[in-house]
């Protein structure tokens, strides 16, 4: 419980953010995993959508295309909503400039697992928005980390972490012929970059296996934990900030 109150402080440090992006990260692949067994789509790899826009229109399957379109502007939406509330609690001097959207994508986790609980019932409806509502998620998680860490981390697609990855153990190896550090060409792996996207990585692939199993064997309860998890987070806070707001209406009616 200390631990989860101590992830979305006002005042930011890099051990926050990787633990922040951390459980993040773990997250995004139990949703997405999840995710996938209930609508059959990956609805954090705007790459392959925006590909598979390009190709439905070019084969003139324009209903798909505007599918892929519909994806798309759901994840931008997301961010621009964790952007506006980021912003605005820093302009009211609020705590709780992360929290807010933390505690929203738990309340739209509650929604995502009502919504699948009823997809065998009118499916032309709901697995539309349900694709919808997870692409809304999955920007509006990004960018939470991507605002608290200043671009550092990422936690809802792997491609760039495993691209950095990839860089900084291609450093790591790399053998170079002088082990004087400061000439021009000598390469030096930064091992912290290496720890965090390794993390970051593992954490995703461990929610990913467990968000899929969880789905499997218990269907859409497992948006309960998660849903609790991320209110634990935010509640800390949330709550100073009401803490703060009622002590200052009651000194004004005084």
């Amino acid at each position: 419980m200390q631990f989860l109150h101590l992830l979305t402080p006002r005042n930011r440090t890099r051990r926050t953010n990787r633990q922040l992006g951390g459980l993040l990260a773990f997250v995004a692949g139990a949703i997405n995993a999840g995710g996938f067994l209930a609508v059959k789509q990956y609805t954090s790899h705007m790459t392959g959508i925006v590909s598979a826009m390009a190709d439905d229109i070019v084969l003139g399957h324009v209903l798909l295309a505007l599918a892929g379109l519909s994806s798309l502007l759901s994840f931008i939406c997301g961010a621009v909503t964790t952007t506006i509330l980021v912003n605005w609690a820093r302009r009211k001097n609020l705590h709780a400039e992360f929290a807010l959207s933390i505690m929203l994508e738990a309340f739209l986790l509650l929604v995502f697992g009502l919504l699948g609980a009823n997809l065998n019932a009118l499916i032309e409806l709901f697995v539309p928005t349900t694709v919808l509502l997870l692409c809304f998620i999955m920007g509006l998680q990004n960018a939470i980390v991507t605002k608290a860490s200043n671009a550092e981390i990422r936690t809802t697609h792997m491609t760039g972490v495993v691209t950095d990855l990839g860089i900084e153990l291609g450093r790591l190896i790399y053998w170079n012929r002088t082990h004087t550090e400061d000439l021009a060409h000598f390469v030096k792996a930064d091992r912290d970059k290496l720890q965090i996207h390794a993390t970051i990585l593992a954490l995703f692939i461990v929610g990913a296996l467990i968000g899929a199993s969880s789905f499997k064997w218990i269907g859409f309860l497992t948006t309960l934990p998660i849903a609790a998890v991320l209110t634990l987070v935010a509640l800390p806070p949330l709550l100073r900030d009401l803490q703060a707001y009622l002590h200052s209406s009651k000194g004004a009616l005084q």
